[in-house]
């Protein structure tokens, strides 16, 4: 049984958050008596301690058990290791089948449009021409509709391949190195929905009894997450909507105007949040607002779908990740909420209730109760119709811009510029070849690279470990690349400016002050951690060097859900650490702990590496890299700066008395 594990309160929060809106609009809201995913998780502590530890199984339904020393295995026999192991091959095939599902669509859009069933248009040409040659496919008489279309159906095969044969996806793109130790260790998948599949099959009952064969299936999906769920979605995207475009916006909730008529944007799926950028700008809609009493139609975003219009079509207004959505809700200035799929918490219905803001839904994997539902069938028959469903949701923003409460819009004044849209391919046209960026590395003005992203977990202050993360890593000369939920913290505080380089190293300041660029680079939504696996696959190439040798490293310092497990897997299977202030539910086996803090070195050469003090853990990464630099014979980095960017923040604002809560008693489920 776990020690008592002490998480932060709501007060801590007010008290350490980095970003002053955050604390703001906690108080208007505990003011006004509304609760909030904070207030929630205090209310849950204690937390069952054989949850913490991976030692509860409800797999069936002779339990649930759980393990302890006067009941060490469970009623079929399953001991710690077995059950700790089974609880996270599901996590990972949950977290293969969320970033699928939603890839699915666009997959099956950019298909439609290939064939001309749907009237999209192919925005990104030039990624379908680079896939195709990566593919094998690239025919000069062959169109590029035409080579869509086969681009589309290879990454649906691999998606739900059911015939085994060999994954075209991963075959073709990822590094021969890895391959071979892939195909070594058995672990090279059949497809993304055949994994996830046998996943549920191994776990249930009185199927696979040995953790060592449910950790190799694990890995396997944990390769269908990251090559078919992340990559292929990844390249469906970039085909049908084109490369991001670089550009400076402002974000956060003082980003808010007053008198537009204000559109929410929430989950993952693009398809039809294009349809609905595309409806706010047309000129009858925007007239309709205008009749209504509105300026124009601003639409914002929340969580991934705002990283991902703002990067393909701009114009939308990033305001917050998941957990921060019932602030943006609180401001009262925000007409319609628009959700899609994923990281959209049922409790945001009895804020936007308080607020008086209309909810819609747009798919049939995900309905709240209350909110009206217009969207995408179980089949997706009517992809044809977005641009039609688009239309009724922007006038149901238009319709509710009237129905404003006079007095409740609160909108705190925090605001920040921040530059989005950094790619593989602008970044080495920036720079003029790969060649350029391994330079800077093997000189040391840049020590290493780390793809800094993840969700937001309330057992860690919020934002504050990836601002601290951030804070350490410029200091000492490591860039950043940054997407999804954990990226917010940083475009809110300045992290993704060039004035920022004033709180990097020396190193850092050379690299990038000539080409005026920020010290952390905003890649996205969570699935471009396809992009920064690339830009990583590039430097790899550049310098002849397997993935595992080079000073780079994956790490979500706040992960909270399936697939930030999977996230993390892929990249460790890339042979590079990931690094995390919050371990996975795995201390009740010490075997399976062991297998992915140790012994996954020798297997993949790379292991899982926890320490809940962000500063402590950056430095961790620090030192990690600096053996691998020294390993490499490359030049040793200069010292770090002794300033930290959250330092030179605003004062932080007063705050309530409050005290601590014990987090973990050891309780079994009562």
């Amino acid at each position: 049984m776990t020690n008592r594990r002490k998480f932060p309160s709501k007060a801590d929060v007010i008290e350490r958050t980095p970003d002053p809106s955050v604390r703001t609009m906690l108080r208007h809201l505990e003011q006004a008596g509304i609760e909030t995913s904070l207030d929630r998780f205090d209310a849950q502590k204690p937390h069952c301690g054989f949850g913490l530890n991976g030692t509860c199984c409800k797999n069936c339904h002779m339990g649930p058990c759980r393990i302890t020393p006067k009941s060490p295995r469970g009623v079929c026999g399953a001991d710690a290791h077995l059950i700790v192991a089974r609880n996270l091959l599901r996590w990972t095939a949950a977290g293969a089948a969320a970033h699928g599902a939603r890839g699915r669509e666009v997959m099956l859009a950019l298909k439609g449009a290939a064939d001309g069933s749907l009237d999209l248009p192919l925005l990104g040409p030039e990624k379908v021409i680079a896939t195709a040659k990566a593919f094998g496919i690239f025919d000069e008489t062959k169109s590029v509709r035409e080579l869509a279309g086969e681009i589309a159906m290879i990454l649906l095969d691999d998606l739900c391949r059911t015939l085994p044969g060999p994954h075209q996806t991963l075959a073709a793109l990822a590094p021969p190195e890895r391959l071979a130790v892939w195909k070594e260790l058995d672990i090279l998948p059949v497809g993304a929905y055949h994994e996830v599949f046998e996943a549920l099959h191994r776990t249930t009952t009185g199927t696979d009894g040995d953790w060592e064969n449910v950790t190799r299936q694990m890995l396997r999906c944990g390769l269908a997450f990251a090559w078919s769920s992340v990559v292929g979605s990844s390249i469906a995207m970039d085909c049908l909507y084109g490369l991001p475009k670089r550009s400076r916006i402002d974000t956060n909730l003082g980003a808010i105007s007053e008198d537009t008529v204000n559109i929410a944007v929430h989950g993952h799926s693009p398809v039809l949040v294009a349809a609905i950028v595309k409806a706010s700008r047309r000129d009858e809609l925007i007239a309709e607002a205008q009749s209504a009493g509105a300026a124009t139609i601003r639409l914002y975003g929340i969580c991934c779908s705002g990283h991902s219009a703002l990067a393909k079509f701009g114009e939308v207004t990033p305001l917050t990740n998941a957990v921060g959505a019932e602030l943006a809700l609180a401001t009262g200035a925000l007409d319609l909420w628009v959700a899609d799929v994923q990281d959209v918490f049922p409790g945001i219905m009895d804020v936007a209730a308080c607020f008086h803001t209309r909810v819609v839904t747009t798919s049939d994997s995900a309905r709240l109760p209350g909110a009206e539902h217009i969207a995408f069938d179980h089949h997706h028959s009517n992809l044809d119709q977005a641009d039609a469903l688009a239309e009724r949701i922007v006038r149901r923003g238009i319709e509710s811009f009237g129905g404003r409460q006079s007095g409740k819009v609160f909108i705190p004044p925090a605001r920040m510029e921040a530059e989005v849209g950094f790619s593989v391919e602008n970044i080495l046209a920036t720079f003029g070849g790969a060649e350029v960026l391994l330079e800077h590395l093997q000189s040391g003005r840049i020590r290493g690279v780390v793809n800094l992203v993840g969700c937001n977990n309330p057992k860690v202050v919020f934002e504050e470990a990836v601002v601290k993360v951030a804070d350490e890593l410029i200091a000492h000369d490591i860039l950043p690349l940054t997407n999804g939920c954990a990226a917010y913290a940083l475009l809110k505080l300045g992290f993704c400016l060039p004035e920022a380089l004033a709180a990097a190293g020396a190193g850092l300041n050379a690299a990038l002050g000539p080409h005026g660029l920020p010290p952390v680079w905003h890649m996205g939504e969570c699935l471009d951690n396809a992009r920064a696996s690339a830009f990583f696959r590039t430097l790899a190439n550049a310098a002849g060097e397997p993935l595992k040798r080079l000073p780079l490293a994956f790490s979500s310092p706040e992960w909270s859900n399936e697939k930030g497990l999977g996230a993390a897997m892929g990249f460790r299977l890339l042979g590079l650490n990931s690094y995390h202030c919050i371990a996975p539910p795995l201390d009740g086996s010490d075997q399976v702990a062991r297998f992915f803090y140790e012994d996954t070195q020798e297997l993949l050469g790379a292991v899982m590496v926890i320490d809940p003090d962000p500063t402590a853990l950056a430095q961790r990464i620090v030192a990690d890299f600096d053996a691998r630099r020294a390993a490499l014979g490359w030049q040793a980095p200069a010292a770090s700066t002794t300033l930290r960017l959250s330092k030179r923040q605003p004062d932080r604002q007063a705050t309530h008395n409050h005290h601590h809560h014990d987090e973990t008693e050891d309780h079994h489920h009562d």
